[in-house]
């Protein structure tokens, strides 16, 4: 049986397409952003408070959070545009974590278990966001512990808000493809 696909209609083929080249633009973008995680000299960042670094990654992952999130909301496709919006926001969030990490080991060396270098940083990251938590770094100093504390609970805000709110706008991006266009 083969179905017409109208105007505004994808055929699985067509929608399979286009899911995998936006999954190979967010794979290459958290490619290159990792890639800038290891460039970037984070350790200069070192001698600024680190709530300041953690707020102006938070205003940068927001601009882009509101960019996907309205992408979604406009696109013609917006089920496939949300999923590839998660593919981009996750690791740029983890990213963020992981950049702070390291920069507060670099600040006090004693905040953590063992010595930690920008991969040990990405891992702890990710075991916590996983909550898989080995045990092999862990937080020992308060400021570490407080920020540890921040990922986890915003891990249960990405999960639960992060999801809904790109369920909300693919809901959203359906309705104004269903709805007619103004007459005025």
């Amino acid at each position: 049986m083969t179905a017409v696909a109208t105007a505004g209609e994808l055929t699985r083929a067509q929608r399979r397409r286009r899911l995998s080249l936006g999954l190979f633009r967010a794979a290459v973008s958290a490619a290159g952003l990792t890639a800038l995680y290891y460039l970037v000299p984070l350790d200069r960042l070192a001698r600024q408070p680190l709530w300041v670094t953690l707020l102006m990654g938070f205003v940068i992952l927001g601009g882009l959070s509101w960019f996907e999130v309205r992408g979604v909301v406009r696109s013609r496709h917006p089920a496939l545009r949300a999923i590839i919006a998660l593919a981009v926001i996750l690791p740029i969030f983890l990213l963020l974590f992981a950049a702070e990490y390291f920069i507060l080991a670099v600040a006090d060396p004693a905040a953590f278990s063992d010595a930690v270098t920008r991969t040990d940083s990405l891992y702890f990251t990710i075991t916590i966001f996983s909550t898989v938590g080995f045990g092999d770094i862990t937080a020992v100093s308060e400021p570490a512990r407080i920020l540890v504390t921040c990922q986890m609970i915003l891990d249960l805000v990405v999960l639960g808000l992060g999801i809904r709110v790109l369920t909300g706008a693919v809901d959203r991006g359906r309705q104004h493809q269903s709805s007619p266009p103004d007459e005025g």
